[in-house]
């Protein structure tokens, strides 16, 4: 286990799709994911936070590990099928669990398959534990009244930065977008929408949209999104679902697609009552074992894939 390498990339998105593909059943594992990128795209927005399982010279698994300030998650996780079984992933999750340490992260977590008992018993040997249910949901684009198009955030500036990280600390003491949307803004994967009353940013979504995104062909993905908690947050939270559909639509997108913790029942809720439907569905791993920001009162979008 060592690195992954640029050079790795190609080897390791094939082994991604028909790693998944093959659990999941699909006719043809390879197709898996379609023309999403979920290896490459977070690879280039944090390198040194990737690691690969090689066996005589040939590259058989990786993990990617991802950083949200004070939190930190890890995925996609795979493995060959033919190696299956035999340890490789425990010894991708020991440099993992290492540079967690070093980053002293207060929270860690991960998204699993529920129903598959070996995935959950391997996180809990390195202290995860399952807790809510997290859903995949999404709608047609156009589905509801939009207000006014949203503000976006190309080149993300230190200003932008700082007002969106003071809002995600409201959040979580220390939760840290910047490396995410900075990544997003480099690698042209979307954008970051804000509504904001003043200077003062009161909910953003850090999304993807299109083939070669973590969204896909036709799909806006919301990869993490907040409004401001405290009274009124309900309704910061239906603007930036409206202010999400117009970029989407501003983009060519057809489904919104985000994630949401059933733990955050308020926005579980509202999703449902705006018209979101659930595609996937998987349990959230925590370690320690405590809420963080999956709690009724938390506007939050996203689902640590």
């Amino acid at each position: 286990v060592g690195p992954l390498l640029e050079r790795h990339l190609p080897e390791a998105d094939r082994i991604f799709r028909v790693a998944f593909g093959t659990f999941l059943g699909l006719p043809d594992p390879s197709r898996f994911a379609a023309d999403s990128d979920w290896v490459a795209t977070r690879w280039r927005t944090a390198p040194e936070a990737a690691f690969a399982a090689s066996l005589g010279g040939e590259l058989v698994g990786s993990v990617l590990a991802v950083r949200w300030g004070s939190v930190a998650f890890f995925g996609p996780i795979s493995v060959r099928p033919d190696l299956w079984n035999r340890g490789v992933a425990k010894q991708l999750l020991e440099p993992t669990m290492e540079l967690f340490a070093r980053w002293r992260t207060r929270l860690m977590g991960l998204f699993t398959f529920a129903h598959s008992e070996k995935h959950v018993g391997l996180y809990q040997r390195f202290g995860f534990w399952p807790r809510y249910l997290t859903a995949i949901m999404g709608r047609p684009v156009g589905a509801t009244r939009v207000d006014a198009p949203p503000a976006t955030v190309g080149a993300v500036s230190d200003a932008g930065l700082q007002a969106c990280r003071e809002l995600t600390d409201t959040v979580f003491p220390g939760l840290d977008l910047g490396l995410e949307m900075r990544g997003v803004a480099a690698q042209r994967l979307g954008d970051t929408v804000l509504v904001a009353d003043g200077s003062r940013v009161d909910a953003l979504a850090v999304s993807h949209v299109g083939p070669g995104t973590e969204a896909g062909s036709g799909t806006c993905y919301v990869k993490f999104g907040a409004a401001r908690p405290g009274p009124g947050a309900a309704d910061r939270f239906a603007r930036l679902l409206r202010a999400c559909d117009a970029f989407a639509a501003a983009r060519g997108a057809t489904t919104l697609l985000a994630g949401v913790n059933t733990a955050r029942r308020d926005a579980y809720r509202q999703m449902l009552a705006a018209g979101f439907r659930t595609v996937l569905q998987g349990v959230c791993m925590h370690r320690p074992d405590e809420p963080g920001y999956d709690r009724s009162d938390a506007f939050v979008l996203d689902d640590w894939r």
